[in-house]
């Protein structure tokens, strides 16, 4: 007998033992792979939305699970390294996740405070526990099993804090992985010349919060996708002196068209139009919204943007008033840098200006090759699915989040990983051995 057999055999002779019963006893915190036995449902790696997504689909169709992460909350970059003006970017019913709306008096812009409120109602709407402090190690698939190693974290009071005390290593094996650390699990920082000698203040976006401390200093950030544009607009609403870095080609267009979600109106058009013709009207509105804005430093690539986002995975940045600082001088926008200066930044046009902080908006990456020991399905250079869209691989490997789409592409993600794993389940789960 095989230990995914041993295993479900002891559960199956278990009078008490119903699937939605298990879902609900892992989800609130039932102990698995203590002794390195075999669990019997998926392994999900990350309590982001990806992995709440999943987790909420597999309970509904009454498979157990175990949802493993690192830090001590789930969505932990929303809760911890967002700044404060965060809105969604798109209107709320493309960023709702399985099973459950957002509550109809919400914005359609929901909040950052919204989103999290609304993710911890869906914690306990669907019985989620994860098993927090629990950072996966490595996880490599042994021809049977993937055998997880998670190094946990032991806390405990000490002197009114809370304090790590001790950390253990176990290993977890199951037939299914469902890696969903998502797009953005690191910060991603460049190496540019001479930043070492800069004697102002650097970071990265990630540990933005507003623009108040910075009133009367010199800013300058460092990209220009929507994290940098936001946090330019923001920068510039508390009368701080910004600055932006336009190192590329980017996108730019209005967050809404004559009332109407650009990303609504765009889902519409390409649903009867060529994606070229799709993309040649929205430059076209765009231009009569917010103009030229090569004329503003910021070029635009030769491919339209929703071509651009299909081919490439690049989004294009929703603009909610930055273009419109960037007019009126309020935002200065530069290009490339060529190199740090003890106070300032040369710029690769020969300009150098001096700057008290410096802002990398820059973005993040994926950490999954640093711990996933898997090189065909996710690409070992970015941490992605080498295929677009892709959420499946071999040997009951599963991509939560990955497509580049969004919270909508969350969603997508998880309904399919849940129907798949779901069928799995029940041709050779539970209910296998309760027939014997």
């Amino acid at each position: 007998m095989d230990r995914f057999a041993e295993t479900e055999g002891k559960r199956a002779h278990d009078p008490l033992y119903s699937p939605r019963r298990a879902a609900r006893a892992t989800a609130t915190g039932f102990p698995v792979g203590e002794h390195g036995e075999v669990f019997a449902g998926p392994l999900i790696v990350g309590a982001g939305p990806a992995g709440l997504a999943v987790a909420a689909c597999l309970t509904m169709r009454g498979v157990p699970y175990a949802l493993l992460e690192r830090y001590d909350c789930v969505a932990s970059l929303w809760r911890h390294r967002t700044y404060r003006r965060l809105r969604l970017h798109l209107p709320k019913r493309y960023c709702e996740l399985p099973l459950m709306p957002f509550p109809a008096n919400y914005p359609e812009y929901p909040t950052r405070e919204q989103f999290l409120a609304y993710l911890e109602e869906y914690l306990r709407t669907f019985g989620i526990r994860p098993f927090f402090r629990s950072d996966v190690i490595s996880a490599e698939f042994d021809g049977e099993f993937w055998c997880v190693r998670v190094k946990e974290v032991v806390t405990a009071a000490i002197d009114g804090r809370e304090a790590v005390v001790s950390s253990v290593t176990r290993d977890y094996y199951s037939k299914w992985l469902v890696v969903a650390t998502g797009e953005n699990a690191e910060p991603a920082v460049p190496e540019i010349d001479g930043i070492d000698i800069f004697k102002g203040e650097v970071m990265h976006s990630c540990d933005y919060r507003s623009g108040e401390p910075y009133q009367g200093k010199k800013v300058l950030v460092v990209g220009c996708g929507n994290s940098g544009m936001e946090v330019s607009l923001d920068l510039s609403n508390h009368n701080v002196h910004t600055s932006m870095v336009v190192r590329d080609t980017v996108h730019v267009l209005p967050r809404e068209i004559m009332g109407l979600s650009t990303f609504g109106l765009s889902l519409w058009l390409l649903m009867c139009l060529p994606v070229q013709t799709v993309d040649r009207i929205l430059l076209l509105l765009t231009r009569l919204v917010l103009g030229d804005t090569a004329r503003l430093g910021i070029p635009r690539p030769s491919t339209g943007p929703m071509e651009l986002k299909k081919v490439s995975g690049k989004t294009p940045v929703l603009d909610v008033g930055t273009i419109a600082k960037i007019k009126s001088g309020d935002i200065k926008v530069f290009p490339a840098i060529q190199s740090f200066r003890e106070h300032g930044v040369e710029f690769i046009d020969g300009k150098t200006e001096d700057f008290d902080v410096v802002i990398l908006a820059t973005g993040y990456k994926s950490n999954v090759p640093y711990w996933l020991k898997e090189n065909e399905f996710f690409s070992e250079k970015d941490g992605f699915p080498r295929k677009p869209s892709e959420w499946k691989g071999k040997n009951g490997l599963y991509a939560a989040g990955f497509s580049r789409r969004g919270l909508l592409g969350v969603s997508i993600d998880a309904t399919k990983i849940a129907d798949d794993i779901g069928q799995c389940w029940n041709d050779i789960g539970y209910e296998k051995h309760k027939t014997k």
